[in-house]
């Protein structure tokens, strides 16, 4: 249920491209790590396939009409244009707390949108420069007023442009229904219970609240619903999951999920450690008995799997992962690790499949475990057409 609510497996998960996608996950988590690609391309190029990688940009931040906006959901997210009323709880509760990282200075804020007014949509840079020093949390003072204003509904990103935001006033950017909607916290809850369970297919109590972090930063809704009430009010259905390991576990069920025939065929493919399958550690455990974690900010030697070790999804199962890198037109698996000899042809054509994507022709294994796997992996690359 979960594979098929995902977009990773089925032939109507490719319907509608990336803002069919969009729509379908609920948010798209961004990073500024870039390997292969960023986070929120490889969340598409999984569920899609090769789609071009400026094509996936266009779809998110279109360059005339706005089908996606940037806000704090699970962390820094896209997400739906439609869904920026449903975000109001948050809006208001950052204005409640009166900050976020940074102390702002109200003088500042005002200059920003003036000149947003006056000048149209404008980066960080063109308004002041976003830092101070180095450091990436020494901001400007015009980058700390412009992210407030982001944060409490007064600005909108709806764009980037060379990986920057571009900041603009929401009336120049929302419909009058969306500009004008300013739901209650409850009612927020219960939309975002609904879009966490449309997007999993099937959600425990912790799910509902983790998939768009309802109290992310400590901030919660002021008028908060228990779980089990925000659940039934969205018309979710109750289930219970059970492994057989213990007592079922209460959920939450789509009920267009249950009612969907589970066919078609799986995706094979490299998923990126920020995607929203994999979201939860302590689920993705429970479903794959898959431990997975992102060493990025792991000191080098004490890295298990490497800087950004990329799953492998194949037959409905995480059955491996790899570490990649780019170098010219290489594809180096710096580190892979094959959890059954099986996989080996299924990360062969992922690796190989992933390579094309990115203008690769080459793919170079370094560091294979099983080490008694890797002459399986290399037939397996061969044969997948890897030079």
């Amino acid at each position: 249920m979960t594979l098929q609510a995902q977009g990773l497996a089925g032939a109507k998960a490719r319907k509608g491209g990336v803002p069919a996608m969009l729509r379908r996950l609920g948010a798209v988590q961004l990073d500024t790590i870039s390997v292969l690609a960023r986070s929120h391309e490889l969340v598409a190029y999984a569920r899609l396939g090769a789609v071009p990688r400026n094509a996936i940009e266009r779809a998110y931040w279109h360059p005339r009409t706005a089908t996606a906006f940037e806000y704090w959901s699970h962390a820094a997210c896209v997400l739906p244009i439609e869904e920026w009323p449903w975000y109001s709880f948050r809006r208001r509760a950052f204005r409640a707390r009166g900050m976020r990282w940074h102390r702002r200075n109200e003088s500042v804020c005002a200059d920003v949108l003036a000149r947003l007014r006056s000048e149209g949509p404008l980066t960080a840079t063109q308004l002041g420069g976003a830092r101070n020093g180095t450091q990436w949390w020494d901001w400007s003072d015009a980058k700390i007023a412009v992210e407030w204003l982001l944060d409490t509904g007064e600005v909108i990103c709806a764009r980037r442009t060379g990986w920057r935001r571009v900041y603009d006033l929401p009336e120049r950017v929302l419909d009058d229904g969306a500009l004008g909607a300013d739901p209650p916290d409850a009612q927020c809850q219960i939309h975002l219970a609904g879009v966490a369970a449309r997007a999993l297919g099937v959600v425990t109590t912790a799910d509902l609240s983790d998939y768009q972090r309802l109290r992310y930063g400590g901030l919660r809704p002021a008028s908060a619903l228990s779980a089990a009430e925000a659940a039934l009010a969205a018309d979710l259905a109750p289930v219970a999951i059970a492994d057989g390991s213990g007592p079922a576990v209460p959920a939450w069920a789509d009920r267009a999920a249950l009612a969907t025939r589970r066919t078609g065929r799986h995706r094979t493919t490299l998923l990126s450690p920020f995607d929203s399958l994999l979201w939860d550690r302590k689920r993705t455990q429970r479903m794959f008995g898959f431990a997975h974690s992102l060493e990025a900010y792991v000191p080098k030697p004490k890295r298990v799997h490497g800087y950004y070790a990329m799953p492998l999804l194949a037959g409905g199962k995480l059955v491996g992962r790899v570490d990649p890198a780019r170098e010219g037109t290489t594809l180096i698996a710096r580190q892979l690790t094959l959890d059954k000899p099986s996989a080996a042809e299924p990360m062969a054509r992922a690796l190989v499949e992933a390579a094309t994507w990115v203008n690769c022709d080459t793919v170079k294994l370094e560091q294979v475990q099983p080490s008694a796997l890797e002459p399986r992996l290399r037939s397996a690359l061969a044969a997948a057409g890897a030079s």
